[in-house]
């Protein structure tokens, strides 16, 4: 069966259905603090968290790959417990919405303290070793109340609205106008990074970052403070809280949530570096990224218009996979070309080659930020169908577990690498061996794409179409709308005992 089958008209009818009369539960101030809550999570300087690691607070590589192995440790044990403890969460204000207050708050100081390691542990060495125990406690702390923010906001996502049209509007717009917040930062901090390393301008790199640091961690906090105060969770959860082997059950026989974990495994395997690196160590200044990416930016946002028409004419697998493959095969273009001849140090082939991949892979940009998240709200919506309750904590858990493994795992592998191929922390700009920028440009390019790529197989047999999905909301809506009205007129009990003769199909109208 191809991959790219056109969907017919009553296909794509059932893919937009018409849910409740298409109704919208968010209203204007909501979907306000849902797009800024969107923003908060990327509102940093994240491009850079590798150059602030190795040349300012200045981590031992091997020490880096140490605290990644016990950081692995840490998470095996916390993040289950975490994800039991949400899951079984009932309060007035929600399951989710605590933890997006009591995680926020911690993660917020300890970004203040992150930022200002420099000038605590000022002039010392890479294998200090207060720094590096200061630097280990709090990043696993740090880690541990990511994990209960995460949690909660990929959660609480799936619950702001029943309406699959409606959350779809949501993620594209807050999507479109996050990037007014987390483009410019990033942008600003390159421009002064550069003027700063190349001495254009008497500054010093730790004032620099904790400057930038510290402001958007404290903004941060504001938005989904204001997100907090305002949203809602209208999707609820079961009377029963679901045991931890219900939940672990709920990952198992959820199909869809099952082809993700898998394709995450698989593709987590890549190795690759920040492309920050390449442009720094290799091109000699980080403007050239923004420089290289102005004829893109546009076609980013006009990419958000694509994603409604295409839902439409192709399935939901189909674009998820095409996302994929499309950049993929940009990047081993760029890859190929640029390790002939060196020309991945020659400016007048390299930058123009970049630029183009830019703006061809920014043409699939809303697809790549819209779909993910829609199989995740779908995968939820599944497991509520077929089993009766919502398993959102305990799924999130075990996908965040696996992405937490691994990326722990190869981070170790990229620290071990980056010191095998010769690079040399805290030196000027520019004056990495020429083998040592090869492989710089190597694990920023193509590396990452081949030793990643398995994680495209898994998406084949991601199992909702069209008709499936169409039915799974139906079947939702008039589930709900029975609940609501046993928990009206009877008890929380009688409650109870009809959603567990629903899912065994013997529920009478």
């Amino acid at each position: 069966m191809p991959i790219f089958k056109k969907v017919n008209k009553n296909k794509a009818l059932q893919e937009s259905v018409d849910y409740k009369g298409n109704r919208r539960y968010v209203g204007r101030a909501e979907t306000v603090a849902y797009v800024l809550n969107d923003a908060a999570a990327t509102l940093n300087i994240s491009d850079f968290y590798e150059r602030y690691i190795y040349d300012v607070v200045k981590i031992d590589f091997n020490y880096l790959a140490l605290h990644n192995f016990i950081a692995t440790i840490w998470d095996i044990i916390n993040d289950t417990f975490i994800g039991v403890v949400v899951e079984r969460t009932r309060t007035r204000w929600g399951k989710f919405k605590p933890y997006m207050l009591f995680g926020q708050i911690p993660l917020m100081v300890i970004g203040l303290f992150y930022w200002i390691i420099p000038f605590i542990f000022g002039g010392t060495s890479a294998t200090y070793l207060p720094k590096l125990i200061f630097y280990s406690v709090m990043m696993m702390v740090q880690e541990t109340a990511g994990t209960f923010t995460g949690i909660a906001n990929t959660g609480f996502m799936t619950t702001i609205t029943p309406n699959p049209v409606e959350r779809t509007r949501l993620i594209t717009m807050a999507h479109l106008l996050s990037h007014i917040f987390e483009d410019l930062p990033k942008q600003i901090f390159g421009i002064l990074y550069d003027l700063v390393i190349n001495d254009k301008v008497n500054w010093e790199l730790p004032k620099l970052f904790a400057g930038f640091g510290l402001v958007c961690a404290i903004l941060s906090t504001v938005f989904v403070m204001y997100f907090f105060i305002l949203s809602r969770e209208r999707v609820q959860q079961s009377v029963e809280r679901p045991s931890v082997i219900q939940g672990l059950k709920a990952i198992v026989t959820n199909k869809p949530v099952l082809v993700q974990v898998l394709s995450s495994f698989l593709s987590g395997f890549g190795v690759g570096t920040s492309r920050t690196n390449f442009y720094i160590d290799v091109i000699g200044s980080i403007t050239w990224k923004t420089i290289v990416g102005i004829p893109a930016f546009p076609v980013k946002f006009i990419s958000y218009s694509f994603v409604a028409p295409l839902r439409k004419r192709f399935s939901t697998k189909a674009l998820w996979i095409f996302e994929d493959a499309w950049t993929d095969m940009l990047w081993m273009v760029v890859f190929g070309i640029g390790s002939i001849n060196k020309n991945f140090m020659k400016k007048p082939i390299i930058l123009p080659l970049m630029g183009l991949e830019e703006i061809f892979e920014m043409c699939v940009y809303g697809l790549r930020r819209v779909i993910p998240n829609e199989i995740v709200n779908e995968s939820m919506d599944y497991c509520e169908w077929k089993n009766g309750y919502r398993a959102e904590a305990m799924t999130g858990v075990a996908q965040s577990l696996i992405s937490k493994l691994q990326r722990t795992v190869m981070g170790s592998v990229q620290s071990i690498i980056l010191g095998k191929i010769g690079y040399q922390q805290g030196i000027k700009v520019g004056t990495q061996t020429d083998k040592t920028k090869w492989w710089i440009f190597a694990l920023g390019t193509g590396i990452p794409i081949i030793t990643s790529s398995l994680g495209i197989i898994p998406k084949l047999f991601y199992p909702l179409n069209a008709e499936m999905r169409n039915q799974m909301y139906v079947d939702l809506q008039e589930r709900r709308d029975r609940m609501a009205k046993i928990m009206q007129e009877g008890s929380a009990e009688e409650a109870k005992l009809a959603a567990e003769a629903e899912i065994n199909g013997d529920f009478v109208k």
